[in-house]
């Protein structure tokens, strides 16, 4: 400390040196060192302040920037409040806007953010009211009238430090405004700053690889964004003000209200304008007095009504005028479709969240990887997403041929889109590939992405019941396909036969030549298959007693295929089509006792085989051999005898569109216990509290089956 009482006499005598360089030589080891509140101290009671004030006046070049550097950083450790005084704060403002050194004008704005911010500090108090705050700045500003547009113009500066130092005092200068000024100033304030370019400019730094170096302003804006929008939405809508009666008498004009004629009564010339009586309604409210709709979105959801309707003006009367053609009940309401829009996003955003110092904290903790989940700045492009919001309401309005009663289904899908496509975006994402992607949403998407959220909400209240009951339907499901694929063996199908001569085709003769067509069929018991081979396909399908081969499951060892396990994008062909060139097989093997004549010499085409173990031991001693073959003609019957082969031997089913359609029934099952439908529920019972009716089965067999197939 005695060290310091010896330096700071010699400093504040070089500060007040006639020498240029003795000046410049001793503000600039001022700067480094008036950071240490009890140096400042000692500096103010050696009166260096009237010095350093002296040179903030008059200096120019390195040494200005010098002092202007050291008085900000005595600022910030809450000394020589006493000294700022109006010529410190003109001198100051004038070097913003008249100044082009980066280094003179770092320390400028630096001082004016902390005169700004200074009411802000519990610790310190002004004795002279008016001396602080944005109300100190008005006096040079209406000198300078161009201040503030060159405060905005500093915010695309290739410097990082001359940008933050900027945006610090751009969000002082609002904070003060919404603190302190009243009702009816701080929002021209607010117009004048965004007429200027701060959200334009301000977005483009939350998107920017410098990110880093302006966290902290950028985060402090971003949270004075949600304080604008909380403090918009909080204000009343009360037709009694006339900025709340011209922007209703705005919306209503813009809308091209047709003009009623004016009665006259016989003998009087007075006149008396006629009530329209839907002048409201036919622009989207629900009744004739539409200030108490704005109850939840506040002011803010009537900016946003009033700035769609002013900026899309022909695009919303041109839509009025259709809709005017439409039953009443079929008609979009366009502006209670632009309130829940609002406060859509309003809750997105999290608006009424003050998480301005949890997010520093988490920003000091976790730093560059932190960014994405802090900053949001498609929150500075509020106008075009909730554009972007109603247009895609209107859309889906008309693409799902909504009414009245579908209003909250409507909401409910726009929301889904809004928090899918703005929540779920990065923070380099532009608005332009967020209003695109939006575009591509269809009602189809989105009611599939509605399930999923659905099902996710169910599974995280109930997801030990939720995974019970899915395997309980999936189980159900197996055993419903299972069914149903060995009522298609059950019902029996025409195959086509594909000629190949034998080993030796220059003595072939027509009894080498196999039949063109093969029939097979599931016995009742479900223990044998029966097929017999046939020159041309009949009228009717043959019964069992004419086919005379065959072939007892029980010798079955394992079923081979080349059936591939996805569909191929075919066409369907009908059962009259022949497909003689088709190269699908299904390859039934098995064991035949020793003393059996084998008529099924040919190996089979290679393919995967499904294999079963034998349960006795002569199986094990006997070569497997290609007990059956069937080449099925279209990718649906080979799913259909294939998994039902397999599902007949106990085993899983193999190929897509079987595990496809299990999936299927276990989803609507799910669905079905989700959303608790009953028969008895409306619209399912008749109206009249009746079950269903049923349909009879009268004229049909056992054989009776779904075709899920499509075959």
């Amino acid at each position: 400390m005695e060290g310091v009482d010896a330096d700071v006499p010699e400093l504040v005598e070089r500060l007040g040196s006639e020498e240029d360089a003795v000046r410049k030589m001793a503000a600039f080891k001022l700067q480094s060192s008036i950071g240490d509140p009890s140096f400042a101290d000692v500096f103010i009671s050696k009166g260096g302040l009237p010095r350093l004030r002296y040179l903030i006046l008059h200096a120019t070049g390195n040494t200005l920037a010098y002092s202007l550097t050291s008085f900000s950083r005595l600022l910030e450790v809450d000394k020589g409040w006493h000294y700022v005084n109006q010529d410190v704060v003109e001198r100051v403002v004038e070097l913003v806007v008249t100044h082009p050194l980066v280094n003179i004008l770092r320390g400028a704005m630096a001082i004016l953010g902390a005169i700004v911010a200074h009411q802000h500090s519990p610790a310190t108090t002004s004795d002279q009211p008016g001396s602080f705050g944005f109300r100190a700045l008005k006096p040079a500003v209406a000198i300078y009238p161009q201040f503030l547009e060159m405060l905005v113009s500093r915010l695309s500066s290739a410097d990082h430090a001359l940008c933050a130092n900027a945006l610090q005092l751009i969000n002082a200068l609002m904070r003060d405004a919404i603190t302190n000024d009243g009702e009816a100033e701080w929002p021209k304030f607010i117009k004048k700053l965004q007429e200027l370019g701060v959200i334009k400019a301000v977005y483009m730094l939350m998107q920017s690889t410098a990110l880093q170096d302006l966290a902290h302003p950028l985060l402090e804006f971003q949270a004075l964004t949600k304080v604008l929008l909380r403090k918009w939405r909080d204000i009343v809508v009360d037709l009694h003000k006339p900025e709340h009666r011209r922007a209703l008498k705005g919306i209503h004009l813009a809308s091209n209200p047709e003009k009623l004629p004016d009665p006259v009564e016989d003998g009087d010339d007075s006149k008396e304008k006629k009530h329209n009586p839907e002048k409201w309604r036919r622009l989207g409210f629900e009744t004739e007095t539409p200030s108490w709709e704005f109850e939840e979105a506040g002011y803010l959801g009537m900016m946003d009504l009033t700035d769609y309707v002013r900026r899309h003006g022909d695009a919303f009367s041109r839509l009025l005028l259709e809709q005017s053609t439409l039953p009443s009940k079929t008609r979009c309401p366009i502006a209670r479709a632009s309130l829940a829009v609002t406060s859509t996003l309003y809750d997105l955003f999290e608006v009424d969240k003050s998480d301005l110092e949890d997010a520093r904290s988490y920003l000091a903790l976790e730093s560059r990887t932190s960014y994405d989940k802090i900053f949001k700045p498609l929150i500075l492009q509020w106008s075009r997403l909730h554009l972007a919001g109603l247009q895609a309401f209107l859309r889906l309005w008309k693409a799902t041929g909504a009414e009245r009663e579908d209003f909250l289904k409507l909401v409910d899908l726009v929301r889904i889109l809004l928090e899918t496509v703005v929540g779920g975006a990065s923070r380099e994402k532009s608005i332009q590939e967020v209003e695109d992607e939006m575009q591509e949403y269809d009602s189809e998407r989105l009611r599939q992405l509605q399930m999923e959220l659905f099902e996710l909400s169910y599974e995280h209240t109930w997801g030990h019941h939720l995974r019970q009951v899915r395997d309980e339907l999936n189980h159900e499901a197996l055993q419903f396909m299972k069914e149903q694929r060995i009522r298609c063996l059950l019902q029996g199908a025409w195959f086509s036969n594909h000629q190949v001569p034998k080993a030796e085709p220059d003595h072939s003769t027509e009894q080498d030549l196999k039949p063109s067509f093969r029939y097979a069929k599931l016995s009742h018991n479900r223990r044998y298959l029966h097929y017999a081979d046939f020159d041309t396909k009949g009228d009717q399908d043959p019964g069992l007693d004419s086919l005379r081969e065959i072939l007892d499951l029980a010798l079955v060892s394992s079923v081979a295929s080349n059936v591939s396990a996805t569909t191929p994008p075919s066409t369907r062909s009908s059962s009259s089509t022949v497909q003689p060139q088709s190269t699908t097989q299904i390859t039934i093997h098995g064991y035949l006792p020793s003393s059996s004549s084998n008529k099924h010499t040919r190996n089979p085409s290679k393919a995967t085989s499904h294999s079963q173990p034998s349960s006795t031991t002569s199986h094990n001693r006997n070569k497997e051999i290609p007990l059956l073959i069937l080449h099925p003609s279209t990718h649906s019957q080979a799913s259909e005898w294939l998994d039902g082969l397999l599902m007949l031997l106990g085993q899983q089913p193999l190929t897509n569109e079987t595990k496809k359609l299990t999936n299927l029934v276990s989803e609507y099952g799910l669905k079905i216990r989700l959303l608790n439908v009953r028969f008895d529920e409306q619209g399912m019972d008749g109206g009249e509290g009746r079950a269903p009716e049923v349909p009879s089965r009268e004229g049909l067999d056992e054989e009776y089956y779904y075709d899920m197939g499509g075959a």
